[in-house]
């Protein structure tokens, strides 16, 4: 009877186990944040659409998960189990009756560079001239845009590997009722025409391949000191005053981490801040705000005077949006030119 039982519990144990991951909470744990429990979009595109969801393969749903879209936000989940992505597709689906369309590789033919001509006039005001999609990647639901929803990146690793020839045809010839996306074919283009624009847009992942670089970025930029940290403190404000920054305030690392006045008068910290800058990068993405306004380390340790600062390059990465990163760019080469003057 004890050996019964015992097997019982194994077999109820296994079966837990064994059971198919729940797509529903899988969603609501990785996607909602962007694309709203209801599939009804917000900084991500809205999934439960009918022009969308009906339009879109289950295969297609599957490459986008665990590909994503670099650069655009939509992160990759290259962790996620089969199970557990074919899960999620499967909550996505039951936004539907509609049957899911069958994935079809088959290739479209036709003249990229009249594809080209025909994009740069019809689509490029939405997707831009290079395709790299619309403005305003946002992470807000309160972000202002030019358009209700992002136009979607085309010329991205992760949406010409999800989808096919026959789906971005499909798309033009029928628009996306709901979006800005209009029929072409309705709009005066051929069904050649269209071809074309297809061509074009596959044209892209040559771009991409050629493109593909992972940049790798220290954490910190750092930099010695010639002078004694009391020297290198106010060598430092001038440097950030010369760059038109506000100087915030001047402080021990340790403040509020120990008692007043027992503080490490060895680490000093500056903080400084253009405002002009860091609205106009919140406005790109609000995370930003992460490291934002700006500060510098001063620590003298055994004799040896270093500054140091985050590399806003390291941590714009992270935020997987091209646009962030043309800003942090900047940052860093602010900081650098910071630093460098500083220690002259």
């Amino acid at each position: 009877m004890i050996k019964f039982i015992g097997l019982f519990f194994l077999l109820i144990a296994s079966g837990v186990a064994n059971a198919a991951p729940d797509g529903k909470a899988l969603f609501n744990k990785y996607c909602s944040v962007c694309h709203g429990t209801e599939g009804k979009g917000g900084v991500g595109v809205p999934l439960s659409l009918p022009s969308f969801i009906n339009s879109v393969s289950d295969e297609y749903l599957k490459r986008t998960i665990r590909l994503g879209r670099p650069g655009r936000i939509m992160p990759a989940f290259p962790k996620l189990s089969e199970a557990q992505v074919n899960a999620i597709a499967s909550h996505v689906r039951s936004w539907t009756n509609v049957p899911a369309v069958k994935f079809d590789p088959t290739p479209v033919t036709g003249n990229k560079e009249h594809g080209k001509e025909i994009f740069l006039t019809r689509c490029a005001l939405c997707h831009g001239a290079d395709g790299k999609g619309g403005k305003g990647t946002g992470v807000t639901f309160s972000r202002k845009r030019d358009l209700p929803i992002i136009a979607p990146a085309l010329n991205n690793s992760g949406f010409l590997a999800s989808a096919s020839d026959t789906m971005i045809k499909n798309t033009l010839i029928h628009g996306r009722e709901g979006t800005p996306m209009v029929s072409l074919l309705e709009s005066g283009l051929t069904e050649n025409d269209i071809d074309d624009v297809v061509a074009y847009v596959r044209s892209f992942q040559q771009i991409e391949k050629a493109e593909a670089q992972e940049e790798h970025y220290d954490a910190a930029i750092v930099v010695d000191s010639p002078y004694s940290l009391e020297e290198t403190v106010e060598n430092l404000k001038q440097a950030i005053e010369n760059q038109n920054f506000k100087l915030i305030r001047t402080d021990y690392l340790e403040h509020g981490f120990v008692e007043e006045g027992k503080e490490n008068k060895q680490q000093v910290v500056v903080h400084f801040c253009n405002f002009n800058f860091l609205f106009e990068a919140l406005s790109i993405d609000p995370r930003v705000g992460m490291f934002l306004p700006c500060r510098v380390t001063v620590i003298e340790r055994e004799g040896k005077v270093q500054m140091m600062t985050i590399n806003p390059m390291r941590l714009s990465k992270l935020f997987n949006n091209d646009a962030l990163n043309e800003a942090c760019k900047t940052m860093t080469e602010t900081y650098q030119s910071i630093l460098e003057d500083a220690s002259l």
